[in-house]
């Protein structure tokens, strides 16, 4: 057995309500919209920040780099050394 359930509309929409309804529609898009605004100044000021850091980051890694490159020729000078002198022991 199939029941139909039929609505009947409570009231009937007019133009003066749908205006309303359009204009409490636009009213949110609005409120919307400046709270999206707010949103993304403060997701950029936080983007800002985390650039600095990431700037200094650089800088230290720039350091470290620099660290290595020097570590890399000591050692390089240093087996050069022991090379030269493992030679020089086995000749005289």
């Amino acid at each position: 057995m199939l029941m139909a359930v039929m609505m009947s509309p409570r009231e009937r929409w007019t133009d003066e309500r749908i205006d309303d309804l359009n204009a409490k529609v636009d009213r949110g898009f609005a409120e919307l919209k400046s709270e999206m605004k707010e949103g993304f100044k403060r997701v950029d000021e936080r983007f800002a920040q985390v650039d600095k850091r990431f700037e200094r980051i650089e800088d230290r890694l720039d350091k470290l780099t620099d660290r290595f490159e020097s570590l890399s020729q000591t050692l390089w000078g240093g087996a050069f050394v022991i090379a030269a002198a493992l030679l020089g022991s086995n000749f005289f």
